[in-house]
């Protein structure tokens, strides 16, 4: 299949490469909040928003922008929406994203942030969320095992980093310290972009929001489009895995009524590493995932929307454990065979939200979620086999109201409450003739933790030029569980309850140096109450050290964090980018110690981080842009000396990209670049997935095409030559090797 695959790659990238050009008169621009003019004017829906939507729409008559002080005029705008959009252009308005329903622009926007849009993700191929997410400014992508994925943001993972759907916490009470698997439970076909904000950002979405927040906000019926019927399907197939990912989606518009569902299912076998090392054992796996989202609208100023998700994965192997890789760092360790089966996650919500112009609020959201988040696992040591399961049910409920207060501002305000109930089990058996002997579970059976919080978020236009966004934020954590705990020797049950509560603050501000640039910063707090995997759990985190709760574990305190960053925000016809700044304070946060037995305990530190982060993008004509990144994290535990863990290394992306108006077709060439790794940057307890000598730098090449065909538009072909030079590579701390050259095709088909 793999000669296959490239015979036809290289046939289908030499069509692609003849093919490409296509010349369709770029629009421009204005504002529009007319449902019925919109629709009049254009065949494409609005993304979902807030009633009514507030959206930049083409206007054919108007003038184009002067570009006199702008390194000249080429003879056609540079605002082209579909092909390069500019901070102007990328807005923050889905009630359920990061701003909460306010209209908001990148480039307006005190934070650094970024928007990976749908046809981002198409061009990108993305089977998977990690796909989605790679190459992104400032984001690390860790896997430990395929089928997995943890983001790093500025330095931290796992708990530190809220993740959300459509605004609802993904994030639970188990969520690990270390790379995990819950931001990899998403299907990419589902979702019509990702929001990604860097940076303490605790105070309108809680607890975990230390190094950043992911919001993925999931596809959906339009009602601007009217009365309508529609769907598509993708198909793509990749050499590396001799991997197959399918996804068919149907949606529809008639009157009140709005239905957008699909499914899809992926394949992977074990992935081929570069260097010619073949592929790597512990890397195979499959998934599957249904979605459906039902709208419906209430007279002229109120939408309830339904969403159900379900994604399951099966037999997913925890990589690093499997020869040759757990020898790698440390020969005489001995293969632990794991798998995670199911890992899966289930989510149903309903939301209201609308217009109310009244004393208290000009608009309202309000969301009741439920969420099933369930584990399955086993593990073989020799002839040792443990089987154990954990299953976690969310109820959720959150509310958010905004008012215009004229001159005064814009006041953001509301509350929202969590609630977790988890049932574990574990049993073990010495070998296949001996019977299963129940264990204590990786998590107490029947513990429960809650949180609620408010807050109050004030964006104000203070002058002409500076506008200041200040919040405050309460939070109330509760957690109850009975963990079997070492008590002068003997094996205890142990009934806790912790009460946790804190105020947390933030400000920003936004300053107009000149109409394309904006100098912006602020101090932003975050906070993180431990959860019931920091409080008890017992499982191996290393390859040689156990955990074992104790009370003293029982004691850590909660984390807090104080950003402080500036940046600059260019927003140029032909030049676009943000620059930022910034340092961290990260205080008491929870860590592991080794103690002289070799027994992992809990306790807290302090660190101080700080980074450099660029992405820009200069278009040298209205059709090819020159873009690329570059981030830079430094770390240290300022309590207990050495390192921050999991400092990443230096690294960027470097591109230059081809699209035609409407992004009916693409061509991108871009490498990306990844600065030696130095051991002494982590915290290393004999863990496989960090080498002891330390990682060198590495450097792939990548080539995506793609093209848009038919009648109407409705077919698409696209081509990815990944790791052309079939480079050998790990990212740090994975315990997957990067793949080698990987030749992925896909079709797919819109009605």
């Amino acid at each position: 299949m793999h000669r296959t695959i490239l015979r036809n790659s290289l046939a289908l990238a030499l069509a692609l490469a003849a093919g490409l050009a296509r010349a369709d008169e770029p629009d421009t621009f204005r504002i529009t909040d007319d449902p019925a003019a919109y629709v009049a004017q254009n065949e494409d829906p609005l993304p979902e928003g807030t009633l009514p939507p507030v959206e930049v729409r083409p206007e054919p008559d108007a003038p184009a922008p002067a570009l006199d002080n702008q390194g000249g005029d080429f003879g056609d705008p540079f605002d082209l929406p579909d092909t390069f959009p500019s901070l102007s252009q990328q807005i923050f308005n889905d009630v359920g994203g990061i701003s909460r329903g306010i209209p908001r622009s990148i480039f307006d926007d005190d934070r650094n942030a970024t928007i990976i849009d749908r046809e981002t993700i198409r061009e990108k191929q993305a089977a998977t969320v990690m796909q989605a997410l790679q190459y992104e400014p400032s984001i690390l992508v860790q896997q430990t095992g395929r089928g997995q994925l943890s983001p790093f943001i500025r330095g931290m993972t796992g708990q530190q980093i809220l993740v959300m759907v459509d605004g609802v916490r993904v994030n639970t009470s188990i969520l690990r310290s270390g790379p995990n698997q819950y931001t990899a439970l998403f299907d990419p076909g589902s979702i019509e972009r990702i929001e990604v904000v860097r940076g303490s950002q605790s105070v309108q979405w809680g607890g975990d929001a230390l190094g950043g927040v992911i919001n993925i906000i999931t596809r959906g019926a339009s009602y601007q489009r009217g009365d309508y019927t529609g769907g598509n399907f993708i198909q793509y197939l990749s050499s590396a895995d001799d991997g197959t990912y399918s996804r068919g989606s149907v949606e529809g518009w008639v009157g009140k009524h709005g239905v957008f569902t699909g499914g899809s299912y992926l394949d992977n076998d074990n992935l081929d590493r570069g260097g010619g090392l073949g592929p790597q054992p512990g890397t195979e796996y499959s998934q599957y995932a249904a979605d459906i989202k039902y709208n419906y609208i209430i007279g002229d100023d109120d939408m309830i929307t339904v969403l159900f998700q379900h994604f399951e994965q099966e037999d997913v192997p925890r990589s690093d454990r499997f020869a040759p890789f757990v020898q790698q760092n440390n020969p005489n360790a001995k293969p632990r065979p794991t798998y995670f089966d199911p890992q899966q996650r289930d989510l149903l919500y309903l939301r209201m939200h609308g217009n109310g112009y009244n004393a208290f609020y000009d608009s309202y959201a309000q969301t009741v979620s439920w969420q099933r988040n369930k584990e399955g696992n086993q593990e073989l040591s020799g002839t040792q086999l443990t089987v154990g399961e954990f299953d976690v049910s969310t109820f959720g409920y959150t509310l958010t109201l905004t008012k215009d207060l004229d001159q005064f501002g814009i006041l953001s305000y509301g509350g929202d409450y969590y609630y977790d109930n988890i049932d574990a089990s574990r049993e073990r058996r010495a070998n296949p003739n001996a019977p299963f002997v129940p264990r204590d579970p990786a998590y107490p059976d029947d513990s429960r933790y809650d949180r609620a919080g408010g807050y109050a978020s004030w964006d104000l236009q203070a002058t002409q030029r500076l506008n200041v966004n200040a919040g405050v934020r309460f939070e109330n954590i509760n957690a109850h569980a009975t963990p079997n705990v070492v008590i002068d020797g003997t094996p205890t049950l142990y009934t806790f309850d912790r009460t946790y509560q804190d105020w947390i603050g933030s400000v920003g501000f936004v300053y107009e140096v000149d109409p394309v640039v904006n100098f912006v910063g602020g101090v932003y707090e975050g906070f993180r109450a431990p959860n019931i995997d920091d409080l008890t759990a017992d499982k191996t985190f290393l390859q040689n050290a156990v955990t074992v709760p104790t009370l003293g574990g029982l004691n850590v305190q909660p984390e807090h964090s104080l950003t402080y960053e500036v940046g600059l925000k260019l927003d140029a016809p032909r030049l676009r980018g943000q620059v930022y700044q910034w340092y961290t304070n990260l205080d008491d946060y929870i860590t592991r110690f080794a103690d002289a037995n070799n027994v992992v305990v809990y306790g807290n530190g302090d660190a101080q981080l700080h980074g450099t982060e660029l992405a820009g993008e200069f278009l040298l004509d209205p059709q090819w842009s020159l873009y690329g990144n570059a981030w830079y994290t430094w770390g240290r535990d300022t309590r207990n000396g050495g390192p921050y863990p999991r400092i990443p290394p230096t690294q960027g992306v470097l591109g230059l990209r081809w699209r035609a108006e409407d992004r009916l077709a693409y061509a991108d060439l871009f490498t990306w670049m990844v600065a030696d790794f130095d051991a002494d940057r982590y915290t290393n307890f004999n863990d496989a997935r960090f080498p002891t000598n330390g990682q060198p730098g590495y450097a792939t090449l990548n080539l995506r095409l793609g093209r848009t065909f038919g009648q109407h538009e409705n077919h698409r072909v696209s081509l990815s030559l990944m790791n052309m030079t079939d480079k050998y590579y790990r990212v740090v701390g994975s315990g997957v090797d990067g793949e080698g050259f990987n030749a992925i095709l896909g079709y797919e088909f819109l009605q």
